[in-house]
């Protein structure tokens, strides 16, 4: 069984669809209790940072994620759940995140800014699709490592929605990266968790793989 979080901000019915036509159960709740008692849980998000914090308080699931994860329970963050584990987003200054992950959400830089080497046209948000690139760690390559990435060719091309980007102290946890102006983190892992800036909901053959994946952790 595989547990959606419903607060209120998510495209749950795009992934809840996905994950059923790999036969995957699924459960779409936002009760706490079964949040808390997830075999594997997804956090999707689509909007504001600062209200989707708000709606999960609201909701009183805050607790119930923060422990599955620290649990063990495998978790996978889509989008806004990923920006979500963060310390804090330039997005809502002031609103702690849930503070799983050490960093700060960061807005994509203005085309006039030196931070830009190049596409000086660019638009935020980033929308549509972009090829992802997998993060060297020592000897071997981190995309070999990600059970969520088996099958996966390296430099797949994966859809994104989004004006900004988790930026995290601890740079191992960069599983893919993703060139829009600058690079930024398309993909973390850490243990038992994953997080993707992209919607492999929306990727196609690709990201029903990587969904399939996370199924049979």
């Amino acid at each position: 069984m595989i547990t959606i979080v419903d607060y209120g901000m998510g495209n749950l019915r795009s992934i809840a669809k996905a994950l059923e036509s790999l036969s995957a159960s699924v459960r779409v709740t936002s009760d706490p209790m079964e949040v808390a008692q997830a075999r594997k849980l997804i956090v999707p998000g689509v909007g504001a940072f600062g209200a989707a914090m708000g709606e999960l308080q609201r909701c009183h699931l805050v607790e119930p994620i923060t422990e599955a994860i620290s649990r063990g329970t495998p978790y996978l963050g889509i989008c806004l759940g990923l920006q979500l584990l963060f310390e804090d987003s330039e997005e809502s200054p002031g609103i702690p995140g849930l503070g799983v992950l050490r960093g700060t959400v960061k807005r994509f830089p203005s085309h006039n800014s030196s931070l830009v080497t190049h596409h000086s046209s660019l638009k935020v948000p980033h929308m549509g699709w972009n090829q992802v690139t997998s993060v060297q760690h020592s000897a071997s390559s981190a995309q070999n490592g990600c059970p969520l990435l088996r099958g996966i060719p390296a430099g797949s091309f994966f859809y994104f929605v989004h004006s900004y980007y988790g930026d995290p102290l601890d740079r191992s946890l960069v599983v893919l990266e993703t060139d829009y102006g600058a690079q930024f983190p398309a993909m973390l892992q850490r243990q038992n968790l994953f997080a993707t800036q992209f919607h492999p909901e929306k990727s196609q053959a690709l990201g029903l793989r990587l969904l399939e994946n996370f199924m049979k952790l």
